[in-house]
């Protein structure tokens, strides 16, 4: 799951970096439908543990794994794990009460963002922050790092939260189609840069009009 999860949430750092204020990047996801949005996750399993393996990811497959510079390396600098220590990119409270949470506005400074501002719709964070899952994920069902379009849904599904109504990304791919999802993905990398090329799995779907799941085929 590392594979897919890796690329959302380096899209969401972009976009805090970018200026988008992190309850909005959070709210955008949680609003597509997962439980929680990336960066709240990332506070949750702990900042140190979920970023490890990111430089392994990175020099192993390139510049698609690179987060923005340096915005781990100021977080973890500032000794931000995230709820493990109480210090995150959110607030906690120190004394047991639990109350809604509010993002630490001193990250900004942190990180160098001046004041944050929402520029985007929610379907656009989400946008970026999905098709860059959905990417990945094709490459590891063309790579056989799955063994089945089924196997990969459970497992995204159980094990990272994709919203279970969507029926996992190789599901929702199908039912978006692979040739919007490649288009969706060339538009995003025409804006944002080549992380948003298409892999040659949806290209050639796209053009041969297959899908991930058989049609008769019902995810139970």
């Amino acid at each position: 799951m590392n594979r897919i999860l890796a690329p959302y949430i380096n899209e969401a750092m972009r976009l805090l970096v970018e200026g988008e204020p992190i309850e909005v990047i959070d709210n955008a996801l949680v609003k597509f439908g997962f439980p929680v949005g990336p960066i709240q996750l990332l506070d949750e399993v702990g900042i140190d543990t979920g970023t490890k393996i990111i430089p392994v990811l990175e020099g192993a497959f390139g510049e698609r794994f690179s987060p923005p510079a340096n915005i781990i390396d100021a977080i973890l600098k500032d000794d931000r794990k995230g709820r493990k220590n109480n210090r995150g990119f959110y607030l906690y409270e120190t004394k047991g009460r639990k109350s809604k949470k509010r993002p630490d506005p001193a990250v900004y400074p942190l990180l160098g963002i001046g004041r944050p501002q929402s520029r985007l719709s929610a379907q656009q964070v989400a946008e970026r922050c999905v098709m860059m899952m959905l990417n990945e994920a094709a490459r590891c069902f063309d790579e056989q790092i799955i063994r089945s379009a089924r196997d990969g849904d459970i497992g995204a599904v159980f094990g990272i939260g994709f919203p279970p109504f969507l029926g996992g990304p190789f599901r929702y791919m199908n039912t978006i189609g692979a040739g919007e999802v490649a288009a969706i993905l060339q538009r995003l990398a025409a804006q944002f840069g080549p992380r948003f090329t298409p892999c040659d799995t949806l290209l050639r779907m796209a053009e041969q009009g297959t899908t991930f799941w058989p049609a008769d085929e019902r995810l139970t």
